[in-house]
């Protein structure tokens, strides 16, 4: 099999993995070296499904000792298998990179012969990389649960951001459908990550991926999870995957992959990580998010009897919870009532997404807007034309 072939089956192979947004590092370059891991040396680009592209995205190897049921590349399928050595996945990088098709390297694995043997071929090719080539450009490698420690420091030295896939979002749901995957050892290794972080002053970040469709855990036990492991600082980032159904003994309980419920799941995620809500507070109502309105203009209605806000009173804390008005926007409007009283037109120079935020608030002893169900009602009209088949074939706003 020629590097063509391997490199159509590894990459297509590596389509489900979706944690793997690049958002910058700050690497000294080497001197005479190629690539750069300043915070504007990655470039993203996105493909039609969201998923980022700017990364050479790619699998190691497709071959795996493990069986679980909601993989594509699990032992037990009859596909197509194929292997990339270290310095095969080291040129390919430099060589694209050389090229302009890329501003880094993703790189995953299937488990081959055990955890230790495959971290040690991505040890090889982080190392070829970094002291064969000088390459100083983005790297993101997959920390292998069960590999030891050693193993998973070295290869935090070396790489941008690691990521360890929790997969599924709880411990029943993984030893059902993953028996050979240990949720202890992915939260042991997610913790080494952290520890190497904070004794050698280092930055490398490290995030996840949780299967959303695929089992029956509520959005409210997914958000909760995610919040423990912000809390804890063994993530910067959750990426949640709507399940894709590709093998018969594991039934979607949707039969399309739950793509709203994944995008609502990232904006209950935004609220956690930019906004400081609680995960109580997102479900303080409710085990699952509301489709047809986002989570901040859900729990305002829940919480109407917070409102109106005096927009040149209210504290950060509160201008935040107002729907249309983000963190950016909120700092404006501290900032800015210092030097009088604000209204519509300042908030307009501001950014703040007045059809959203004009039923939410009070200026200068007024409530602008009285009747919150015009914007419920403009919102699921929004959100009808929006999932439209018919819409979405003509591209109409």
């Amino acid at each position: 099999m020629d590097i063509v072939q391997k490199v159509a089956i590894l990459s297509n192979a590596a389509k489900y993995d979706v944690s793997c947004s690049s958002s910058g590092s700050k690497r000294d370059s080497y001197p005479n070296g190629i690539g750069s891991g300043a915070l504007s040396g990655i470039c993203h680009t996105w493909s039609a499904d969201g998923r980022c592209v700017s990364l050479l995205k790619i699998l190691m190897t497709n071959y795996c000792i493990y069986d679980c049921k909601y993989c594509h590349n699990r032992k037990s399928n009859d596909i197509r298998r194929a292997f990339l050595t270290p310095k095969e996945i080291a040129d390919l990088t430099i060589e694209f990179y050389k090229r302009n098709y890329i501003e880094g390297l993703f790189l995953s694995s299937g488990i081959i012969k055990s955890p230790d043997y495959t971290m040690e071929l991505f040890l090889k090719t982080a190392e070829i990389l970094r002291y064969k080539y000088r390459y100083g450009g983005y790297l993101h490698m997959k920390i292998i649960p069960g590999a030891s420690k050693i193993l998973v420091e070295k290869i935090v030295k070396l790489a941008d951001r690691v990521s360890a896939n929790l997969e599924l979002p709880s411990e029943k749901s993984l030893s059902i459908y993953a028996p050979d995957k240990s949720r202890k050892e992915i939260i042991k290794s997610l913790d080494t990550v952290l520890k190497y972080n904070l004794s050698n002053e280092q930055n490398n970040s490290t995030s996840t991926q949780l299967i959303i469709g695929a089992t029956e855990e509520t959005d409210r036990e997914i958000i909760s999870q995610s919040e423990v492991f912000y809390k804890r600082s063994l993530l910067k980032r959750v990426y949640y995957s709507a399940y894709i159904h590709v093998n018969s003994d594991l039934p979607a309980l949707n039969t399309e992959p739950p793509l709203l419920r994944e995008h609502r799941l990232y904006q209950a995620d935004f609220l956690l990580r930019f906004y400081k809500f609680t995960s109580d507070e997102i479900f303080s109502k409710r085990n699952n998010l509301d489709e047809l309105l986002d989570p901040k203009l859900r729990w305002a209605l829940d919480n109407y009897h917070l409102f109106p806000v005096d927009i040149n009173k209210a504290d950060y804390s509160m201008l935040i919870r107002v729907p249309g008005i983000g963190p950016k926007s909120a700092k404006k409007i501290i900032a800015a009532r210092k030097f009088g009283y604000l209204g519509i037109e300042h908030l307009k120079k501001m950014g703040v997404q007045l059809k959203k935020s004009e039923y939410f608030m009070i200026l200068n002893g007024k409530k602008i807007r009285n009747s919150v169900g015009d914007l419920v009602e403009r919102e699921i009209m929004k959100f009808t034309k929006a999932n439209s088949p018919i819409f979405k074939i003509l591209g109409a706003d």
